[in-house]
């Protein structure tokens, strides 16, 4: 069994609702373990676990390697939900989902979401159905890839559906299990939403119908976490298929993205604008490794101040 290491010493739990989890690091152990199964272990997909680990090999991690888990996540900007309203947010750009209990913790767990040219809706829609061992009629686009397909599937271990499935208010898009986990933290499906089937299961009792869910796509995601300004940046889409592609992606900065991130931070940064510290940001903005960073100096710093050493 490999074990746990240390926190992370400068990441916060969840605070202000708007920070869920911790950084934490994992040593590999065993020889037979892979980096997927380091992932399903510790509530992480394929991409954003390799985008932070882009010198581990996925299926042959070295024993003594320490993986890092980005178990920490910036909540999505989205408009608040009404007082004692649940919800849950899809975010297409991190691969997370986050429920958002009406009492209680918010929490996050890895998606499959979907593959060109299968595109999700955007915005906001509800949860309309729930349904346990749902049977899964094969859309069309699936059985014009798949002819082959029977008319539908009933409950067992090749229905794609899984388990359990949330249904939501935009036709044929549901929250559901899955019968193929590898493809959590990937692009893979026909428009719906994967869980890991653990994940699935702890999440649909506590939903009910009429549950808001607003579906967003935001790969760089900013915030204020006890008096420190934020920074988490994704890959951005192409980025995510070069990893499925390769297993890593060549950072580079967009002119047009990288000035629109900074005038979205310049205008959260308020009166501490001038602490940003934009070689930092630039260099997140580049790496996209999913760990949110600080990124405002301290005063001194800012000010030009020499400090002395600790």
């Amino acid at each position: 069994m490999a074990a746990l290491l240390a926190l992370l010493p400068h990441w916060h739990p969840v605070l202000a609702g708007t920070l869920i989890g911790e950084t934490a690091a994992y040593r590999i152990e065993s020889p037979s373990e892979t980096l997927m199964d380091v992932a399903r272990r510790f509530d992480l997909g394929y991409v954003e676990v390799r985008a932070v680990n882009p010198d581990i090999d996925p299926w042959q991690p070295r024993p003594g390697a320490v993986v890092l888990l980005p178990l920490a996540h910036l909540l999505p900007d989205v408009p608040p939900a009404p007082a004692r309203r649940s919800l849950i947010i899809i975010n297409l750009g991190d691969f997370r989902l986050y429920w958002l209990p009406a009492k209680g913790e918010p929490t996050s767990m890895p998606i499959g979401s979907a593959a060109e040219p299968y595109p999700e809706p955007m915005g906001e829609g509800h949860i309309r159905g729930k349904r346990v061992n749902p049977v899964w009629t094969p859309p069309p686009t699936v059985r014009a890839e798949h002819p082959e397909l029977p008319r539908s599937v009933g409950p067992g271990p090749d229905n794609p559906l899984g388990a359990f499935a949330l249904d939501m208010s935009w036709p044929a898009y549901a929250v559901h299990g899955t019968n193929k986990p590898d493809g959590v933290g990937r692009r893979v499906s026909h428009g719906c939403i994967r869980l890991y089937p653990e994940d699935i299961a702890r999440l649909f009792p506590q939903v009910g119908i009429g549950t808001r869910v607003v579906m967003v796509d935001q790969p760089v995601k900013l915030g204020w976490i006890d008096g420190e300004l934020y920074l988490e940046a994704h890959p951005d889409r192409d980025q995510a298929d070069e990893i499925e592609r390769n297993g890593t992606f060549v950072p580079h900065l967009s002119a047009q993205s990288t000035m629109d991130t900074r005038l979205w931070i310049a205008r959260l940064a308020g009166d501490a604008v001038d602490r940003v510290d934009w070689g930092l940001v630039d260099d997140i903005l580049s790496s996209r490794n999913g760990l949110p960073v600080p990124i405002l100096k301290s005063p001194e710093t800012a000010a030009g101040v020499e400090q002395s050493p600790p």
